[in-house]
């Protein structure tokens, strides 16, 4: 039977807004029940802690619960391989690390996601940044004076990082590879024994996360001679970044990203980021990231995309230049 035009024009106009109309129903509606959050690392970890921290206040202001699911093992990717089989409904989101989500596919055979296709940003959950500090026996106040005494000592000096592949460890790869250094990485298995060893004098340069930095410089134990973000620390507002110091080629914003399988509809995916971006406005929550060596930071989906984008090509090239593999 063959319709009248105008009856198949309507019948074909109802067709394509139906979708429409059901996206915005489920957005409406969500979430209607739990809603599991990966953190492809252990508890305990940065990630982990701002997780925790932001899931709680999703539960609150959402009425179900964000429950945490730790998936931790090979530097992320098997939280990730949990993630990436997920239905794309917004009952699944993922946590991540956004130097290891980036570096992975370049520091390992066979990753289980593809980091430009398989996932949709949401928000940034809180930044932070990696700081380069050194033992109080090192004869150097500046960055400029500590490259110039590693220039002068060729094979002398290393540095100590939370192991191979972290973000420490790619920061102080970044720094040597740009500027041609003869220095020496010692992993360790963890940013606390890494610290704890550059305290001790055994690795007189450190490259470790903010919350196990600054107590330390603020003891005296280690001196912090730069920050590897765009923009100064917080907790340590008197130490410049690198590119302050003289350096502009040693950037690495370590930023604790949220993700959701892809193809999630778009409404949840910006509520998801309205109401993340609410969760850590209050200024409690500011301060206890700022306590944990975190800052908060909003992005669109949009500007995170771009962000993880042109962190995949940098930390390969890293990788690649300092011959990096995962153990």
């Amino acid at each position: 039977m063959k319709l009248p035009r105008r009856t198949f024009l309507h019948l074909a106009a109802a067709a394509a807004v139906a979708p429409a109309v059901s996206r915005i129903a489920l957005a409406q509606d969500y979430p209607s029940r739990p809603v599991r959050v990966i953190v492809p690392f252990a508890p305990g970890g940065q990630t982990d802690v701002v997780a925790r921290l932001i899931a709680q206040k999703l539960s609150d202001r959402l009425g179900k619960q964000f429950y945490i699911e730790n998936a931790a093992g090979a530097g992320g990717n098997i939280g990730m391989g949990r993630a990436v089989q997920a239905a794309p409904d917004g009952y699944t989101i993922v946590f991540i690390d956004a130097i290891a989500f980036a570096a992975n596919p370049s520091l390992y055979s066979k990753v289980p996601y593809d980091a430009a296709t398989d996932f949709d940003a949401v928000a940034i959950g809180a930044t932070t940044m990696q700081v380069l500090a050194v033992n109080p026996s090192v004869p150097a106040q500046t960055v400029q004076e500590l490259v110039a005494l590693i220039k002068a000592n060729p094979g002398r000096y290393n540095y100590g990082s939370a192991g191979v592949g972290t973000g420490a460890h790619l920061t102080g790869e970044l720094f040597r590879t740009s500027l041609k250094l003869d220095l020496v990485h010692v992993p360790y298995g963890g940013g606390g024994p890494a610290i704890a060893a550059a305290v001790a004098g055994h690795t007189p340069l450190s490259f470790g996360s903010a919350a196990a930095t600054i107590p330390q410089h603020q003891d005296g134990k280690l001196r912090a001679l730069a920050v590897g973000g765009k923009n100064r620390l917080k907790g340590l507002p008197s130490i410049p970044t690198f590119r302050e110091a003289g350096y502009p080629e040693v950037v690495c914003d370590a930023v604790v990203g949220v993700l959701a399988p892809a193809k999630t509809p778009k409404e949840i995916v910006t509520l998801l980021n309205r109401e993340i971006a609410a969760a850590v406005a209050p200024p409690d929550v500011q301060e206890r990231l700022v306590s944990l060596g975190f800052e908060t930071a909003t992005a669109t989906p949009q500007e995170l995309a771009a962000f993880l984008k042109a962190e995949i090509p940098k930390w390969a090239e890293v990788i690649r230049t300092a011959g990096i593999k995962a153990q």
